[in-house]
């Protein structure tokens, strides 16, 4: 049997929008496990808040991609926190934060701190960010990081897509949310760039490559695997790179995927 190397999205494509994953994925997933093939978690998430997800799905080995691909990592039950840093990509946040402050009312800024948490220029909405969070005055924020993210609790994502669009953000990566949110990683930095090099130490065919996703931030990953899935619910610019489009997150549409494999 050919093994494929499998990119999976979390929120919205795993798990949920309260934060859990249905039987039937929870099944499916680990079913093709069983079966030999490489599965990737590959998250917007820091690694601190994708370790949840990899106790959930009972994933014992394997490689992660955090941080919409500055961050990858191999689960090792015997380290400390359930994981090995294998790779992390930083940049300098200067640039960027002079474009940002003053650019939104009531906008929110965090710098991720890899394994720890955040330092964010204010209080972000309760449960919007996992791991020890810090409020430092602005000039604090500009230290080499993984990914900064934009906040608003009153904007909405067309508004963030029109702002992201105008502020002229050149020499970083960026994609918006659902939400008022928008995350932006170093150049040339996406969950796409970070699975590559995993399909290269597996030594995976790139037509064996399968990713399923739901947002802006599963663009690159999709166009990158020889089966690109969109889920059901995501925007129409996500399915228009996507090789096929499956069910919504509600009606388990990582599943059906999963179960053809």
């Amino acid at each position: 049997m050919t093994k494929l190397l499998i990119g999976l999205d979390v929120d919205g494509t795993i798990i949920h929008y309260d934060g859990d994953a249905s039987d039937r994925v929870r099944k499916a997933i680990g079913a093709v496990v069983e079966a030999g093939h490489h599965v990737v978690i590959a998250t917007g998430r820091s690694i601190t808040g994708t370790v949840p997800i990899i106790e959930m799905l009972g994933l014992t080995e394997g490689y992660v991609v955090c941080s919409n691909g500055a961050v990858t990592a191999q689960i090792d039950r015997s380290e400390p926190h359930g994981y090995r840093l294998l790779d992390s990509i930083t940049f300098d946040p200067r640039p960027v934060l002079d474009r940002l402050k003053g650019a939104w009312p009531d906008g929110l800024v965090a710098i991720e701190v890899i394994g720890e948490g955040y330092l964010v220029s204010d209080h972000f909405p309760e449960g919007e960010l996992l791991g020890e969070v810090h409020v430092v005055p602005w000039d604090e924020l500009a230290q080499p990081t993984t990914r900064i993210t934009f906040r608003s609790p009153t904007g909405t994502a067309a508004e963030f897509v029109e702002l992201a669009a105008g502020l002229g953000l050149h020499g970083v990566n960026y994609g918006v949310g659902y939400s008022a949110w928008l995350d932006i990683n170093p150049a040339g930095v996406s969950k796409a760039s970070a699975l590559e090099k995993v399909r290269e130490h597996f030594a995976v065919d790139a037509a064996d490559t399968v990713a399923v996703g739901d947002h802006r931030n599963d663009i690159e990953m999709l166009g990158w695997a020889g089966r690109g899935v969109a889920m059901g619910q995501a925007p129409d610019d996500v399915k228009a790179v996507a090789d096929e489009v499956t069910g919504t997150v509600e009606e388990d549409g990582l599943a059906q995927v999963l179960e053809t494999l």
